[in-house]
């Protein structure tokens, strides 16, 4: 075989934040499913990251880009987006238009002609960005619904290079997707990469009975985890590859000694109750409000829970310049505070909440200190918190309540408890039966999901989008020091 090409990796943001201070400019790392999944995979074995810093003037910090990408062992390639760039593509079309009609809250899509022309522009900064990286023959991997038209314009710019894209969210039904208005140019871009992949079958479903309708002389031939489509004289392949997280590695931090020790400290502090634990991002489609009605269902049902259990509502900000989203966080928070009047008792409060990111060592110290972790979104591409709290409950106690519409589901159907987050009676009679559950079905569940989970980490899922995409493992990018 011959010796791989470099890989690029192209998301809306790097995996670094830069941000002003009093001394200057400073960097931390970004968070998110995409850096955890992706950063593993570039470390040490070089290749590129082209996106956004998520600060406006990130010219002026260059050189702080620099440095991490020494430590990093891969390069960064900065896109510069204007303030306008921001508001109509990101806030605009990426977050009023694609991010609620593909999770399907079309009620709240805002379709703007200038929200489409500033995709369109910004897409094309992206590709002028990769024109503009590393090797000319290297492989390509746009991620996400922000660059959908990246892999058209880089032909249109003569680009030879191979690109497969992967959708992080949920794909639509037909129904849903057909009420955009520029449904067809969207999909002949998608159609434009070597390879399309989703987080499940049901979203590749999704996708393909919307090509056959708007696309009719799109064929499409095979079966199986990865299909073909033959338009135009070339093959597309479509591929379902559920995306994971580093088992191993959150393993490790579970069974540190720093993270059992705070585990001990938040056991103590719980003073012998259960704590039901949730991890949400700031956003709709969380289902966060439907929870919290669910647990107060579930307290005014069954006394018993009262003073023994307690929800740690743990919700990382997010889009904080939305008046949508502040809208959302002041009627959770209204929640929280009725349900802690009606319910509290001295020495205990039904719901604890925090507004705030926690650092991996005090996340992973609450996944493993939480008798159940609950996971309920209204509608999600895969949820890696579900797969996170699995991997971190090493004493294999836990139990997962997880709702049906996550993509995790297919994979964890086997060992979660799967809910209707749309159904507050349902969900709080889950709650308790789970909370019943025997030990031994508790840790038959757990290990269940642990061993997919293990069986099917963020490497393998990395392996099997490259051999689909560029008949590449992951193995023929060997580490930098290999290459010395």
């Amino acid at each position: 075989m011959t010796p791989a090409k470099g890989l690029i990796v192209v998301s809306n943001r790097l995996p670094v934040v830069l941000s002003r201070n009093e001394d200057g400019w400073g960097i931390t790392t970004g968070a998110g499913g995409l850096v955890s999944a992706m950063a593993p995979v570039l470390r040490d074995r070089g290749g590129t990251w082209v996106g956004w810093t998520g600060a406006s003037g990130e010219h002026e910090a260059e050189s702080l880009l620099g440095e991490f990408s020494r430590e990093a062992g891969y390069s960064l390639k900065p896109v510069r987006l204007e303030k306008e760039d921001v508001a109509d593509f990101y806030y605009g079309f990426a977050n009023e238009v694609i991010w609620p009609l593909f999770h399907d809250f079309q009620s709240l899509c805002n379709f703007f002609p200038k929200y489409w022309k500033s995709y369109l522009r910004v897409n094309e900064l992206y590709a002028r960005a990769v024109m503009d990286s590393g090797d000319p023959e290297a492989y390509v991997w746009v991620h996400d619904y922000h660059l959908m038209h990246v892999g058209e314009m880089l032909k249109s710019m003569g680009s030879r290079r191979r690109a497969g894209f992967f959708l992080h969210i949920p794909f639509p039904p037909m129904d849903n997707y057909l009420k955009l208005p520029w449904r067809r140019r969207l999909l002949s871009a998608l159609l434009e990469y070597d390879l399309v992949g989703f987080q499940t079958y049901r979203d590749r479903r999704n996708f393909m009975q919307s090509v056959q309708v708007l696309l009719p002389h799109v064929k499409p031939q095979g079966r199986g985890p990865v299909i073909e489509l033959l338009l135009d004289g070339r093959k597309v392949r479509l591929g379902a590859f559920p995306i994971s997280i580093d088992y191993r590695s959150f393993v490790r931090t579970a069974r540190s000694p720093a993270v059992s020790g705070r585990v001990n400290e938040l056991k103590s502090a719980m003073d012998g109750r259960r704590m039901l634990l949730a991890v949400d991002r700031l956003d709709y489609s969380k289902g966060i409000t439907f929870r919290l009605e669910a647990f107060r269902e579930a307290l005014e049902k069954y006394p018993g829970l009262r003073g023994n259990v307690t929800l740690m509502q743990i919700m990382v900000p997010s889009r904080q310049e939305v008046p949508r989203y502040n809208a959302l966080k002041q009627e959770i928070e209204r929640l929280v505070g009725e349900i802690n009047g009606l319910f509290s008792r001295p020495g205990w409060n039904p719901v604890q909440y925090q507004y705030r990111s926690l650092g991996r060592e005090e996340l992973v110290a609450y996944y493993r200190a939480a008798s159940m972790a609950i996971v309920t979104p209204l509608r999600d591409g895969m949820n890696l918190v579900a797969k996170e709290y699995c991997a971190c409950n090493v004493n294999r106690r836990g139990v997962l309540l997880l709702s049906e519409f996550a993509g995790a589901a297919a994979q964890l159907q086997n060992g979660a408890v799967l809910v209707n987050p749309f159904d507050r009676e349902g969900m709080a009679q889950s709650i308790k039966e789970a909370l019943d559950m025997p030990a031994e079905e508790a840790r038959r569940r757990m290990d269940r999901m642990r061993d997919v989970i293990r069986k099917n980490d963020i490497f393998r899922w990395v392996d099997m989008f490259l051999l689909a995409a560029f008949s590449r493992h992951l193995d023929d990018f060997p580490p930098t020091y290999a290459r010395k």
